[in-house]
C-alpha cells in the first residue's frame, strides 16, 4: 500500500467515524428529585388530540406507532407494564422536526508528489517521494434537519412531571425514521434509572 492510498484510507475511516459520531442521538433527561421510581411499576400512554383524517395523519399515526413501540420496549426491559386502568404514571410524547444550521469541517490535505534527480555519482535517477501533508480544515455551514422526541411521564395520583427524557437526532430523510426513533428512545432510557 503506497503513502497516498494510506492516507485516502485515513481520510475515509475518519469520515466513517465522524459521521456515525454526528448520527448519535443526544440525550437529556430532566427527574423529579422527590419521586420514588422505585414505586412506578405500570403506566398508560395520554392520549394524543384527536386530527382530521389525512394522508398526512396517517403517516403521523405511523410515527405515533414507532414512537410507542419503543417506549414500551424500553419500559418493559426495566420491569414496566401497561395497564388500561389506574396505571403509576402516564405518558406522553413530542415529536419536532426542524431546520438547522450545523458547523461542518473538512480536513484539507495537499496532493503527494514524487520528484526524480540524477544521482551522477552512481549514474541513475532515483526519486523520492512526497506525502500528502495536512493543511487544515474547511470550514462551512450547512442546512440540516433535526429531529427531537421527547418522551414525558406524569405521576397519576399527583398530576406532577416527574421525568422529562429529550433526545435530538439528524435526520437522514425529510421526516424521522422508525430507527431514528429508536435511537432517540434508547438513548433516552440509557440515562433513566428506574431504580431511583
Amino acid at each position: 500500500m503506497t503513502l497516498r492510498s494510506f492516507t485516502w484510507v485515513a481520510a475515509s475511516a475518519f469520515a466513517a467515524v465522524a459521521f456515525f459520531t454526528g448520527c448519535a442521538s443526544n440525550a437529556h433527561i430532566e427527574k423529579d428529585e422527590s419521586a420514588d421510581f422505585s414505586k412506578y411499576r405500570t403506566y398508560a400512554w395520554l392520549d394524543q388530540p384527536a386530527a382530521k383524517e389525512t394522508k398526512k395523519s396517517r403517516k403521523n399515526d405511523l410515527t405515533e406507532t414507532n414512537i410507542r413501540n419503543a417506549v414500551n420496549k424500553q419500559l418493559y426491559k426495566n420491569g414496566w407494564k401497561e395497564v388500561r386502568s389506574n396505571p403509576d404514571v402516564m405518558i406522553s410524547y413530542d415529536l419536532l422536526v426542524e431546520r438547522n444550521q450545523k458547523q461542518q469541517q473538512d480536513p484539507v490535505y495537499s496532493d503527494a508528489f514524487v520528484r526524480r534527480y540524477y544521482n551522477r555519482y552512481t549514474g541513475r535517477v532515483n526519486t523520492i517521494y512526497y506525502p500528502s501533508q495536512f493543511m487544515g480544515y474547511d470550514s462551512y455551514s450547512t442546512t440540516v434537519k433535526e429531529g427531537t422526541v421527547t418522551i414525558t411521564m406524569i405521576d397519576n395520583r399527583t398530576d406532577k412531571t416527574v421525568f422529562q427524557g429529550w433526545a435530538t437526532n439528524e435526520l437522514v430523510t425529510s421526516n424521522i425514521s422508525s430507527r431514528e426513533i429508536d435511537q432517540s428512545v434508547k438513548s433516552i432510557f440509557k440515562k433513566f434509572d428506574a431504580g431511583k
